[in-house]
């Protein structure tokens, strides 16, 4: 027995740990917030403190200033109000109406408001409960209430269950009464018996009281337990289940999101963060060009409607940085979407999916997508990791399974996401499918020699738990091509549950060479709510924007001598395009190629790009073209303004023309706008002593 205690005490040292974070007196936690200004203080620790998540309060406290702090809280509501589309916001009004009601009722026999007792506590965190037994007129109990609750599982919480308070020593305020704490003995007048001994206790409480007897041992009315000791149940219940019922609904990501992007996009945007579901995935085409196909969909897409007409704008920002953190490529899309009555009709309660594509140099990435809908204001983001093969090596993709497909497609001019030989896959990120659904598999190989496209095989294994359900295994001859493998499944021989697809490339003996695995669900549901797609198309399969994509993201990576071929090729199919003139002359400047440069950038002199006068007087100077590269810099500065390197680089110029006035002149109106130039302040020293 009194090892069973022993545990039982040390079970609920470890519970008071963990609930620590949900309860106002926690001194890491008011000593972090001390700082702050009294409103959100008491924000924090006051009005929301049973609520707020640890991520929520952690992210709270890192912010800096009031403006980040208000929108912050903007966003903490928004993501529980259960009617985002109407003005009233439903769970903040009941929440500050328990608040009310807990210091109005709560806490008349101590100094504490209301809200801070164990009943305010219980009564803000789960409302009204459904009913409350009083036995405060008892003759041998303490003053006790138990509050009812049932209906309440989809916050993580029993079907139906109990709360006991009762006072102490018919003494202060009510407090949380907990059978393995407090057993059956702590509330009763006169129970002289052994405190470990549950079972006593409660055999004497139930000759007072049966129904509260019961209630002692076991807050669940349907708990079976034979053991002498209350089980662990309840206290798991009081200090696990009904602290984290407020978070339990609640996505707490939008917090994590608001901080690492608060200074990226505009605060307007900062609260409405929107979860999203994603798939990212790298194929390789028929020229061995990598491209990295994606979609995002979005929990919601507002349209904003102006007359009978429904409209959303999404902004796509990209960028694909590499394992040294550089950014390789940026990219940005700007998409309006614009529907009449009858078309919002068809999509309003469906998913939306907005799928992209673009080529990748091989290499290990990260990718970032934030999508804005500049009408709502709202935004989300998805973080992938990109793995891009080489081409001398044996390599599987990850593995696409799709829950409908388009076979009639011809081979498309344009390169589209998802769309492979001729095939158009519909994936879902979730992997959920329908018993009547038909699930395509489809998955790439490279670097396949000969005689494995004529002797290997692959295999698909469909496993549920530990144990293959279907097998099929074909060899690579049997498919039109080999390095493209698409295989089509049929469900309703599988019963609902969780699967495992197991891709295997099998050598000529039957030995695995590679593997893949994709986890997918089959459903009991009649149906699911497929989305309604916007499918971006990329280029034509001949575009030169291929070429330029690639040779920009070598250049970026510093691969110089792999990027130059690129840009040229791109830049001679199209030398009007002044995107890929820039960038070959770019790389040209870098590898000190300035004829080239020159004559790229002063085709382009009057663009509206300062870029290409920059390139222009640059690559003159380089040259020793002195007086045509002043020629340049100062056209610079008539259209396009001061700058600071430019003005250095005329004196630079008329120096090296041994024009020391000139040079002088122009260093000097640069020092008159930035002092703190040591570099230019010597020459100009320099310049000065040796003038006289």
């Amino acid at each position: 027995m009194k090892k069973g205690i022993v545990c039982i005490l040390l079970f609920l040292s470890l519970i008071s740990l963990s609930v620590a974070v949900a309860l106002p007196q926690s001194k890491k936690a008011s000593t972090s917030a001390k700082e702050l200004p009294f409103k959100y203080k008491k924000w924090l620790e006051e009005e929301v403190v049973y609520i707020i998540s640890e991520k929520e309060r952690q992210v709270f406290l890192s912010l800096k200033t009031d403006r980040e702090r208000d929108i912050f809280i903007e966003a903490f509501w928004k993501q529980r109000d259960p009617t985002p589309n109407t003005p009233e916001n439903e769970f903040k009004t009941e929440h500050y109406r328990r608040i009310k009601y807990a210091n109005e009722r709560f806490g008349r026999e101590t100094a504490s408001p209301g809200w801070r007792t164990e009943m305010g506590r219980i009564y803000v965190i789960l409302g009204e409960p459904k009913q409350i037994t009083r036995l405060e007129n008892e003759s041998e109990i303490y003053p006790t209430q138990v509050w009812f609750y049932e209906g309440m599982d989809e916050y993580g919480l029993p079907s139906a269950f109990n709360v006991v308070f009762f006072k102490k020593y018919n003494a202060g305020d009510y407090i949380l009464y907990s059978p393995i704490k407090d057993g059956a003995q702590s509330l009763m007048w006169n129970y002289n018996g052994d405190p470990a001994d549950y079972m006593s206790a409660a055999r004497a409480l139930a000759n007072i009281n049966p129904e509260l007897a019961n209630i002692s041992f076991s807050l669940l009315p349907n708990e079976v337990n034979l053991s002498p000791t209350p089980s662990l149940a309840s206290d798991l219940l009081l200090y696990s289940k009904i602290p984290a019922a407020p978070t339990f609904k609640v996505s707490d990501s939008y917090a994590e999101k608001l901080l690492a992007y608060k200074d990226i996009i505009d605060v307007d945007y900062t609260a409405n963060y929107i979860e999203s579901d994603f798939l990212a995935d790298v194929f390789v085409d028929s020229k061995s060009t990598a491209f990295v196909h994606y979609l995002i969909e979005p929990r919601r897409l507002s349209f904003e409607q102006y007359g009978d007409k429904f409209t959303a704008i999404l902004e796509i920002n990209g960028t694909v940085v590499d394992s040294r953190n550089t950014i390789i490529y940026q990219f940005e899309r700007r998409v309006p979407i614009e529907m009449n009555s009858s078309q919002i009709d068809l999509i309003r309660n469906k998913l939306f999916s907005f799928q992209d594509i673009f080529p990748l140099i091989p290499g290990d990435y990260k990718l970032n997508v934030i999508i804005k809908n500049t009408v709502s204001k709202e935004f989300t983001t998805i973080e992938a990791s990109l793995k891009v093969p080489g081409s001398e090596n044996l390599w599987m993709s990850n593995i696409i399974l799709a829950n409908a497909v388009d076979r009639n497609s011809k081979q498309a001019v344009q390169i589209k996401p998802f769309f492979f030989k001729g095939v158009l896959l519909r994936p879902s990120p979730r992997n959920d499918f329908l018993q009547t659904d038909v699930m395509t598999v489809y998955v790439q190989l490279q670097g396949l020699n000969q005689k494995l496209k004529e002797e290997a095989s692959v295999e698909f294994s469909i496993i549920k738990g530990d144990k293959p359900v279907k097998i099929i295994n074909r060899k690579l001859s049997e498919y039109v091509d080999p390095g493209n493998i698409i295989e089509d499944f049929d469900l309703r021989d599988l019963v609902p549950d969780y699967y495992v697809l197991q891709v295997a490339l099998l050598d000529p003996a039957n030995q695995p060479l590679l593997s893949r695995k994709e986890n997918f669900y089959i459903t009991s549901l009649g149906s699911l709510n497929r989305p309604w797609v916007l499918s971006l198309p990329f280029t034509s399969s001949n575009s030169p924007e291929i070429a330029y994509i690639l040779g920009l993201q070598l250049f970026n990576k510093g691969e110089l001598d792999q990027a130059l071929p690129l840009l040229e090729s791109a830049y001679r199919r199209d030398p009007d395009n002044q995107r890929f003139a820039l960038e070959l002359a770019r790389a040209c400047f870098k590898i000190e190629h300035y004829p080239r440069a020159k004559d790229i950038a002063k085709k382009f002199h009057n663009s509206p790009d300062s870029s290409f006068l920059l390139i222009l007087g640059q690559s003159l100077q380089a040259l020793e073209e002195y007086e045509e590269a002043i020629d340049a810099f100062k056209t610079y500065l008539v259209k396009f303004g001061t700058n600071l390197s430019v003005l250095n680089a005329i004196g630079d110029c008329y120096l090296a023309l041994d024009q020391k006035e000139e040079a002088l002149e122009a260093y000097e109106r640069s020092l008159q706008l930035e002092p703190k130039q040591d570099k230019i302040r010597a020459i100009v020293k320099t310049v000065k002593e040796k003038r006289e």
